[in-house]
């Protein structure tokens, strides 16, 4: 399996907790590879081959905090042929018009990277008005909504990080 690090950007703990689930799923080890996005260097993140981004989304469909540096990081890297995944975590019930808006925002600044995007998930099964993270019926990563549909989440993390596993291999 390729070298994985997961990022994450979590201000209640909500997304902290995914990406250890994540990282288990994986075979990943969650105290060496699995970090806080505030922590995200150009060479820590440069040293993996493939890379694993999570967020939650804040306010009127905005990213995570710790993300607007993330960002600024990854944009400064060369992640032609990285392997990239994405995950986010929202509330369709009280943010149905932008629903994990944060994992898309993160998709938008890096559509253009070179980097090879995999883990689109179909939106079917989800309830939500809009979100800019869903092109052509999938979300560009795996949605999660702890706040109002936590008994998927295990089921849809474990149907997601299998899917990968191909990607990954």
């Amino acid at each position: 399996m390729k070298k994985i690090g997961i990022f994450y950007g979590s201000t209640t703990g909500t997304t902290e907790s995914v990406a250890r689930l994540i990282a288990e799923k994986l075979g990943v080890n969650a105290s060496s590879d699995v970090y806080d996005v505030g922590k995200m260097t150009a060479d820590l993140a440069g040293s993996y081959e493939a890379l694993i981004l999570g967020t939650s989304t804040w306010g009127d469909g905005e990213l995570q905090d710790d993300w607007y540096d993330g960002i600024k990081v990854l944009k400064g890297l060369n992640l032609a042929g990285k392997i990239v995944a994405l995950f986010g975590c929202g509330d369709s019930e009280s943010y149905p018009d932008t629903f994990c808006d944060g994992m898309g925002i993160i998709y938008e600044n890096l559509k253009e990277s070179g980097c090879h995007f995999v883990g689109a998930v179909p939106d079917a099964g989800y309830t939500y008005s809009s979100s800019v993270a869903v092109i052509d019926g999938k979300f560009v990563g795996l949605a999660v909504d702890e706040m109002n549909e936590s008994d998927k989440t295990d089921k849809r993390v474990t149907e997601w990080t299998d899917m990968l596993k191909a990607d990954l291999a």
